[in-house]
């Protein structure tokens, strides 16, 4: 990737914290709306209808992957996970397949100059462009996974995404309208994910992990005012792509029950999402009750998209184990009303003698995606 990368001209390549100055001063606003009103018609390429997506017009019910690394290159930035050959990834798949993607600000930092590169992630959409493919990229994670290591906690929801400088000095407000405004022409874009797996908790005396953390009173309208807030932001730059939800879908604060009516109710919200992950033999946590999320997605006359569905293999059971009860899952779901579902997660370099959530080249749960998007 390195002979043909494009680097930035002026001002993408002035020092990231001198963009973040010029961007205060130009007043990167963002806007609060209470309108109750959904609009599916955005006239891209991707709509929604109650229950279901659209592609190009006709009905798109997606299988694909979670590839969270594709913009790493390590010669322009500090990555995560290893680099991927993206010709071979996205060519591997049938057209109109999904992928999601971290387009976190930490891939368009140069780790030589400090300015913005943003090579690696144009990369990412000119690839899948070339085979056909739809491709969802995430701006940020809530755990501060391959960024700063910070977790989101409740005040970076109430104001800190505007006022909180992160990787390279940019606030998630900066990086949202820089990364709207770039790559909301690029007809691989099927829409955007604020943020990884939301929740609008505090940490507890003893750290941020999820066993420590406290879930104050009100939690579920903080989290539907930032979507209300930075939903109306990205939705002024681009009104034509979805707003995915980014939920685990879980018993997670400010989502727990009846409270993702709550969220999901913000007009900033198209489409909700669900993680489902497996245990040892296959069955799903007791908390993760997709049947009930399935019910209050259709009662916000939203469609619900199972963006993360995992379960682990290599020295814990064999591929082809996993491929047998994720495909039966996948069908499953699929018939209950499911609009889209991501396996999570591709990686290059799998590592066979453990036991890992990871899905290399060779795996059989490529035969599923091939098979379903067919």
């Amino acid at each position: 990737m390195g002979s043909s990368r494009r680097w930035c001209t002026s001002p993408t390549m002035l020092p990231v914290a001198l963009i973040a100055v010029l961007l205060l001063l130009t007043g990167c606003a963002t806007h609060s709306s209470t309108s109750a009103t959904v609009t599916h018609d955005f006239g891209g390429r991707v709509d929604t209808t109650a229950n279901s997506l659209l592609l190009d017009g006709s009905p798109w019910q997606p299988v694909g992957f979670n590839a969270y690394q594709l913009g790493t290159d390590w010669s322009v930035n500090r990555g995560c996970g290893a680099e991927v050959d993206l010709d071979r990834y996205f060519s591997a798949l049938p057209a109109r397949s999904l992928t999601r993607f971290n387009l976190y600000a930490a891939f368009a930092v140069s780790v030589t100059t400090g300015g913005l590169d943003f090579a690696p992630l144009d990369a990412v959409f000119a690839a899948a462009e070339r085979h056909h493919q739809m491709v969802l990229p995430v701006l940020t994670g809530s755990s501060g996974d391959c960024e700063d290591n910070q977790f989101k906690d409740r005040q970076w929801y109430v104001d800190g995404w505007r006022t909180t400088p992160h990787v390279g000095g940019l606030t998630f407000a900066q990086w949202l309208s820089i990364a709207v405004k770039r790559w909301a022409g690029r007809t691989s874009l099927a829409g955007w994910e604020l943020v990884g797996e939301p929740e609008a908790s505090s940490c507890g005396a003893g750290g941020c992990a999820w066993q420590q953390r406290l879930c104050a009173p009100g939690a579920a309208q903080v989290l539907r005012d930032f979507f209300d807030s930075a939903g109306a932001q990205l939705r002024e730059i681009d009104d034509r792509h979805p707003i995915f939800s980014g939920t685990t879908g879980g018993d997670q604060c400010s989502l727990a029950g009846t409270d993702i009516l709550t969220v999901g109710a913000s007009p900033y919200v198209d489409i909700l999402d669900y993680h489902d992950y497996r245990y040892d033999d296959g069955t799903p946590p007791a908390e993760s009750d997709l049947p009930t999320r399935l019910s209050q997605s259709r009662q916000l006359g939203k469609p619900l998209v199972v963006n993360e569905l995992g379960m682990k293999a290599g020295s814990c059971r064999t591929l082809q184990e996993r491929y047998d009860t994720l495909r039966e899952q996948t069908l499953a779901e699929r018939r209950s009303g499911v609009a889209a579902i991501l396996f999570w997660a591709f990686v290059p370099d799998p590592r066979p003698t453990e036991c890992t959530y990871d899905i290399g080249f060779d795996d059989p749960l490529w035969q599923v995606v091939s098979d379903l998007n067919r």
